[in-house]
C-alpha cells in the first residue's frame, strides 16, 4: 500500500505546477496581469538629483538637473555591451524625431570608448548623455538592469516607467501615452 502512496507523489507534484501555471496564464488573459511587469517606487515623484559628466568625444553635454527641467524628457539608461540596448536603438532613433520630447541618455557602467563607437556606428538619438561608470547614480532612479527608460513631466515628475528593451508596441502602447499626459500638464 506504501508503494502506491509513493507512486502518487509525481502525479501530485505535476498537478500542483499545472494549476500554477493555469492561474497564472489565466490572470494574464483576463486582468491584464504580467509576472514581468515591475512597478516603481519613483512613478509620480520628483526624479532624483542627476549630475553626470559627459561622454568624452561625442560633442554633447552631460546630464544635470536643470537638463532635465521644464520641457518632456525621455532618460533611457543604456550600455554599449548590452545587446537588447542595441535591439531598442532603431525605436530610440525615431523616439528622437518626436518633437515634444528631449530624449537623453544615462551610460550605465560602459567604456567610454565602446559606448563612443556604439553611438558613432548607430546613430546618437541623445540630445544629451550623462556617463554613470559604477552605476550610483542609476541605483539612485531605481535600476537595477539596462534599458530601462522613464518619462519625465515638465515638473520634474517621473511619470511613466518601462525595463527591458523599446519596440515599436511598447513606445504606442505606454511612452507615447506618457508622453501625451506630460505634454498636456504643461
Amino acid at each position: 500500500m506504501r508503494r502506491y502512496a509513493l507512486a502518487g507523489v509525481p502525479l501530485f507534484v505535476f498537478l500542483g505546477l499545472a494549476l500554477a501555471v493555469g492561474n497564472t496564464l489565466y490572470r494574464e488573459a483576463s486582468d491584464g496581469y504580467s509576472p514581468a511587469a515591475l512597478p516603481s517606487a519613483l512613478i509620480g515623484l520628483r526624479h532624483p538629483s542627476v549630475n553626470l559628466p559627459p561622454l568624452a568625444g561625442l560633442g554633447k553635454p552631460g546630464l544635470t538637473n536643470t537638463g532635465l527641467a521644464g520641457s518632456v524628457v525621455v532618460v533611457n539608461i543604456f550600455a554599449s555591451w548590452c545587446i537588447p540596448c542595441r535591439q531598442e536603438h532603431p525605436t530610440l532613433m525615431k523616439l528622437a524625431q518626436d518633437r515634444r520630447v528631449r530624449l537623453v541618455g544615462i551610460n550605465y557602467k560602459d567604456d567610454p570608448q565602446q559606448s563612443l563607437a556604439f553611438l558613432r556606428d548607430n546613430g546618437n538619438p541623445f540630445a544629451a548623455v550623462g556617463t554613470d561608470p559604477d552605476g550610483r547614480n542609476s541605483i539612485d532612479w531605481g535600476v537595477y538592469g539596462v534599458p530601462e527608460t522613464f518619462v519625465i513631466d515638465p515638473s520634474g515628475r517621473i511619470v511613466a516607467k518601462h525595463v527591458g528593451p523599446l519596440d515599436e508596441s511598447s513606445l504606442a502602447n505606454e511612452i507615447a501615452p506618457a508622453i501625451a499626459g506630460a505634454v498636456a500638464s504643461k
